[in-house]
């Protein structure tokens, strides 16, 4: 994202592309008052705009023209979004109206804005913090409610304020190095390393891993996992695709090789977003289409974070299946047996046996059976041994853990140097190496250029 001059004015539709009841054109700036007036009738005529104040009028053209009826609403800075004047024109939902609207603010004298470029302007204002901006992001992909709770938590604060006091405990550090410095000949001991070493394992490095550890639950809710169904042609792949979904999805019929490409649906876990990949059929094959449906599904196994190895109960345990099965024994897997209302009992407990050491269970794609238990077991094999809990407040992202780890090793190189007796300007350095890197968590010394690709994935509008 470019940088732009404080002074100029943007616009943007702040609402999803398509046909809907309401849209909404955000305008922010200084000139955002003199927009209102050029484009905006109200139905009473006012010398004035009150500050968040709905007004009902006509919007019209340079000509004078009406486009839409629409509501406004003028929000005078700093009581805003961005902490500068705003405007927003409440109109009809049709995107036709909000272009044509649009082009005409823009045609009084405002730019279209860059994509997240509100945000990042409340953001460089200093409204919010980059924890929670990107919180801003999390909460608009959210694809389960769990993910929403943790971005509406992190957008709240609960991130920030965990490694405030993290920063504070730093900074207290930090004052005493500077001193110690300022003062190398005074008798009385400025830094009490011992006690600083108790300090910063308690209240510093511990309090940083736990956010660490809680990254990879935070990556699983936002982004969810991959789960991938294989098997052999005619296993019930689709016919399980289609009971986990609760909805005729995929295509299923009695002549092998139907599934030639994957199907890609998500379902949601105990809050956890699971991409299911249905694939085609893995056998030897004559069909050129077949064998490209094949070859993605290879690779589709190979991306997996789950394989959902499905067998026909019914048919039993084929060369092929057991060829199949050692494709995938080396991942996390869980074996499926299908078709289990066909075979007596006994025959699929045996079946079940010769899988030593996998998770298995049974289920009847066709009849809805044991679906749920399926998913019980997904989940219990997603999470297994990570300490994972739906109740986490907060998160940090992927770009959040990599500066977390190396903030920890700074302040262990900090414990190091302090343990063998290194000069206090070097113990300086790295403690304010581990600021520095916390600082480009909050936004507080970030790149610019991470700051752009921070905000570039903002849709135009937010």
């Amino acid at each position: 994202m470019a940088a732009h001059p404080a002074t100029e004015t943007i616009a943007a539709i702040a609402t999803a592309p398509g046909t809907g009841g309401i849209g909404i054109i955000r305008i922010s700036g200084p000139d955002a008052l003199a927009l209102l007036r050029a484009v905006f009738v109200p139905r009473t005529l006012r010398s004035h705009f009150t500050s968040h104040t709905l007004y009902y009028g006509t919007i019209v053209d340079r000509q004078g023209r009406m486009l839409d009826e629409a509501l406004a609403v003028y929000m005078l800075a700093p009581h805003t979004y961005t902490r500068e004047d705003v405007v927003e024109l409440h109109c009809h939902g049709s995107y036709l109206v909000l272009q044509a609207i649009l082009r005409t603010v823009i045609a009084w004298g405002c730019r279209l804005a860059e994509p997240g470029e509100f945000t990042k302007r409340a953001f460089l204002a200093g409204r919010i913090d980059l924890t929670r901006a990107e919180a801003v992001i999390d909460l608009l992909q959210a694809q389960t409610e769990a993910g929403a709770r943790l971005a509406a938590n992190q957008l709240q604060g609960q991130l920030f304020d965990r490694l405030e006091a993290v920063r504070q405990r730093l900074i207290g550090f930090l004052a005493l190095l500077e001193v110690a410095i300022d003062f190398p000949d005074d008798d009385v001991e400025i830094f009490d390393t011992t006690l600083a070493a108790t300090q910063l394992q308690t209240g510093v490095i511990a309090p940083l891993e736990q956010l660490i550890a809680l990254a990879e639950q935070g990556r699983i809710v936002r982004e969810g996992v991959k789960v991938v169904i294989a098997g052999r042609p005619n296993v019930g792949k689709s016919s399980l695709l289609n009971a986990l979904l609760r909805e005729e999805r995929a295509l299923v019929t009695p002549v092998p090789g139907t599934t030639r490409d994957t199907v890609e649906e998500r379902i949601d876990i105990h809050g956890i977003p699971v991409h299911l990949v249905d694939t085609a059929g893995i056998r030897r094959h004559e069909d050129a289409v077949e064998a490209l449906g094949i070859e993605r599904a290879r690779r589709k196994l190979a991306e997996a974070d789950l394989v959902l190895f499905v067998v026909d109960a019914s048919a039993g345990m084929e060369p092929r299946d057991r060829e199949l099965y050692e494709t995938v024994r080396e991942k996390r897997h869980l074996v499926v047996l299908n078709k289990c209302d066909l075979v007596a009992a006994g025959q699929v407990q045996a079946l079940a046996g010769t899988f030593a050491g996998a998770t298995v269970v049974t289920i009847s794609a066709r009849q809805g059976e044991g679906i749920e238990a399926l998913q019980e077991a997904v989940y219990q094999i997603l999470i297994a041994g990570s300490g994972f809990t739906d109740q986490i407040d907060c998160a940090p992202n992927t770009r959040h853990r990599a500066v977390l780890v190396r903030s920890v090793e700074a302040c262990q190189r900090f414990g190091r140097a302090m343990a063998t007796g290194a000069p206090v300007d070097l113990l300086a350095v790295e403690v304010q190496t581990a600021l520095d890197e916390l600082g480009d968590i909050t936004g507080l010394t970030t790149p610019d250029e991470v700051l752009d690709a921070v905000f570039s994935q903002f849709c135009i509008g937010k």
